[in-house]
């Protein structure tokens, strides 16, 4: 849902090689509910294809597939909710693709291939902005710090099954400042607030904390590992905060529509109240960070994520 923003210029630093136009890595698997917006900087000739899409077949799998889909969450009832794909899911699709590669370059390959190959994980804002906190049930069970406990069980045991199938390099995104996004304020702020919700920043720490301490469990507990937390909070928190020092003018309202809840295909260019330039703006929609912010947000994680090719 969020983090459209890691795939167009992150992925781009990870995986050119400098002065060579070749890709640092062989291949580029995407997992969660991220979305590949643009690949030509990648160093691949092509974007890594949609798994599902017609386009997933023959040579165009050696480099890459993208398994992701919009709202899924660490939580399969997230994604149930929204007809996203969940994650076991997710996983089924890329052990069948597994098996495809295989069937192709023969196992020894295959193997170069999903060892070394990049499989970025990013999910989680939707289990707490669309679920979580709208559903009186799961609020009332289960505590903010609880309900993160119990996420981290399902990102445990998914990293354990991705490692079983050959991965060794995963790069996994933090949850953003979900107080601050535009339709978070909307939902969650009360009437005529403006700044951030401070409570859904307190629950991000917390989770981005267990994420952290979690994911150093697992690469010790893993031989071979690299796993890699990439911190998308506090370079996005600091573009909120202090907007016109990272360039920008607008960081509270969203370029597209009304500024306050739109998203998805309620946003584009001819939207009714849509700005007429982008670049001012930290948001582009209601969840979703502009371009402009993805480009900052990437200097960030560049530095990061360079273990993962190290």
């Amino acid at each position: 849902m969020f983090t459209r923003l890691i795939s167009f210029l992150v992925l781009a630093g990870f995986y050119v090689g400098v002065g060579t136009g070749r890709p640092l890595v062989p291949a580029l698997i995407i997992m969660g509910d991220s979305v590949v917006d643009a690949a030509e900087s990648l160093g691949f000739t092509s974007y890594p294809v949609a798994y599902l899409s017609q386009d997933a077949n023959g040579t165009n799998l050696l480099t890459g597939a993208n398994f992701a889909s919009g709202a899924s969450g660490f939580h399969d009832g997230t994604s149930l909710l929204y007809n996203a794909i969940t994650l076991n899911q997710q996983l089924k699709n890329y052990k069948e693709y597994k098996s495809k590669v295989t069937n192709m370059v023969g196992r020894d390959r295959a193997n170069e291939i999903f060892s070394g190959a990049i499989h970025l994980l990013s999910t989680g804002s939707s289990d707490f902005l669309q679920s979580y906190y709208i559903n009186p049930i799961l609020n009332h069970i289960f505590t903010p710090d609880r309900y993160s406990d119990r996420l981290m069980n399902f990102y445990s045991t998914f990293v354990q099954n991705l490692y079983n199938l050959g991965a060794r390099r995963i790069g996994v995104t933090t949850l953003p400042p979900l107080g601050c996004l535009p339709a978070a304020i909307t939902m969650f702020g009360g009437a005529g607030n403006n700044t951030c919700v401070e409570r859904l920043n307190r629950d991000a720490v917390s989770f981005n904390t267990k994420l952290n301490n979690t994911s150093i469990y697992l690469a010790n507990k893993l031989p071979g590992l690299k796993l890699v937390v990439l911190d998308i909070y506090n370079p996005l928190l600091s573009m909120v905060m202090n907007p016109i020092e990272n360039g920008f003018f607008e960081s509270r309202r969203a370029c597209c529509g009304t500024g306050t809840m739109e998203t998805s295909f309620l946003c584009n260019a001819r939207s009714v109240g849509t700005c007429s330039n982008a670049t001012n703006y930290v948001f582009w929609d209601g969840f979703h960070p502009s371009e402009a912010a993805n480009r900052v947000l990437a200097a960030n994680l560049l530095v990061q994520g360079i273990s993962l090719i190290s």
